[in-house]
């Protein structure tokens, strides 16, 4: 079994249970859900705005894994909740940009019944470090 870490940062929310932001098991990362809490305010701030919604949650993502020593190129699976999958072209857009590497991430995206807090996107993913 593989030795494994805790990464916490300030830079992005808390969680909102029970979990971690992520775990660092050997040379793999592994994201909770981010949703769009703004890690200063607390608070989301762009509740119903998918873009900004999108964009707060790579954000919060990233955040992580820098935590945890890693870049977007280093992601090797996202998976995507979405409340509504009319969204999914507006959220491949953002992400599209952000992961604008050679080789982007295997990915899944599903539509959920809802999300917390009333969100309307929630990504996770894992990452291997070198």
């Amino acid at each position: 079994m593989p030795s494994t870490k805790v990464i916490k940062t300030s830079n992005a929310p808390d969680p909102v249970g029970p979990y971690n932001q992520a775990i660092k098991a050997g040379n793999f990362i592994f994201c909770s859900g981010q949703i769009a809490i703004d890690p200063v305010s607390k608070e989301i701030n762009c509740l119903g705005n998918i873009e900004e919604e999108t964009i707060q949650v790579l954000k919060n993502l990233l955040a992580v894994l820098k935590a945890g020593g890693a870049r977007v190129e280093d992601i090797v699976k996202t998976t995507i909740y979405l409340t509504d999958l009319k969204n999914f072209q507006i959220v491949n857009e953002i992400y599209n940009e952000f992961f604008n590497v050679a080789n982007p991430p295997a990915r899944a995206c599903i539509e959920v019944s809802s999300l917390p807090k009333g969100v309307l996107i929630e990504i996770d993913c894992v990452a291997f470090v070198d």
